[in-house]
């Protein structure tokens, strides 16, 4: 079995003919399909009962239909973090992770999927064998790519939350990190995004410290650097349901769940407009993700007769 399943940052896309803006384009982000959570949650016993499933991969399913489906393709399609619900090393993880590529196998060829870890992918206090191991399955656990003229940054959050385990790797990341933003701002590259998995914050920067965002030190810290950088967007999961906020000029996109719902949000996934002065965005639920939805929610932000070469190919 050899899913397509990789970073993309060397694989799919040219840096040579994607660092220059042509125009609008839209991409579509998901977040958590963390198979195993949904029997865990029902039961009360996240660590052990998420032996079952099968909800998981119908949602799963249902989203890589409904994007399929799609006339108008996006640039590419990102799992937020958490791809599965059992932690490195489990009796449960090998399983998880056989079901989900095998779902993700369906995905039109044509849109090239991106990945970014969770904290149930590498583990809460990852190691250099849990990462390692990660990155044999879903390829680079950070990297950057461009598409259509925006620099993308995929980061591994967890080493924001506790690298106690890996320390050498964090400071190569933060270094990896710090090159990147300074390379952006010498270069006044006009939109920078970011994924990771953990949000900076849900609602406010200055709110306080939860398990669904990071350590208000490290947070304003790396919202300092992102802002300097010219960070445009920080696109986030982990949370299972929608929230965000703004720091400054800088958006905190929290996306809901393909999984398991801990609000009151339907299972869906977010559909992110670039346009060469804003990121627009808004979450669809999987039932109503279609050529409908899509192309209204585009035209929305864009004049209609607006024949991009990078929205309509």
């Amino acid at each position: 079995m050899s899913p397509r399943v990789s970073s993309l940052n060397t694989i799919f896309f040219n840096c040579s003919l994607e660092k220059d803006w042509k125009g609008p384009f839209y991409f579509i982000q998901g977040a958590d399909p963390q198979f195993g959570l949904m029997k865990a949650w029902k039961v009360g016993d996240h660590d052990n009962s998420g032996d079952e499933w099968q909800e998981e991969i119908k949602l799963t399913e249902q989203a890589v239909q409904a994007i399929n489906k799609l006339t108008l393709k996006p640039k590419f399609f990102v799992l937020c973090g958490d791809l599965i619900h059992a932690m490195p090393g489990s009796p449960l993880c090998e399983e998880q992770i056989f079901d989900l590529k095998h779902v993700l196998e369906d995905i039109d060829p044509k849109i090239p999927l991106v990945f970014v870890s969770g904290n149930h992918d590498i583990g809460n206090s990852p190691t250099p064998e849990s990462i390692a191991e990660y990155c044999k399955n879903w390829g680079d656990d950070y990297f950057s790519f461009w598409v259509g003229g925006v620099l993308f940054l995929v980061l591994n959050s967890q080493f924001f939350q506790d690298a106690s385990n890996c320390l050498e790797l964090k400071e190569a990341h933060d270094l990896w990190l710090d090159n990147q933003l300074a390379a952006a701002e010498q270069l006044k590259i006009k939109n920078v995004i970011v994924f990771q998995h953990i949000p900076a914050f849900l609602q406010s920067a200055e709110e306080e410290n939860d398990y669904f965002n990071l350590e208000k030190s490290k947070r304003l810290d790396l919202l300092q650097k992102f802002e300097k950088g010219g960070v445009k967007a920080i696109f986030s999961g982990h949370y299972h349901r929608n929230a965000g906020g703004k720091f400054n000029d800088l958006d905190m996109v929290v996306t809901s769940a393909i999984g398991c719902q801990l609000g009151e949000d339907k299972h869906g996934v977010r559909v992110v407009v670039v346009t060469e002065d804003k990121i627009h965005h808004k979450y669809i639920s999987l039932d109503e993700l279609s050529d409908l939805t899509v192309k209204e929610m585009i035209s929305s932000y864009l004049e209609v007769n607006d024949e991009s070469p990078c929205l309509f190919y």
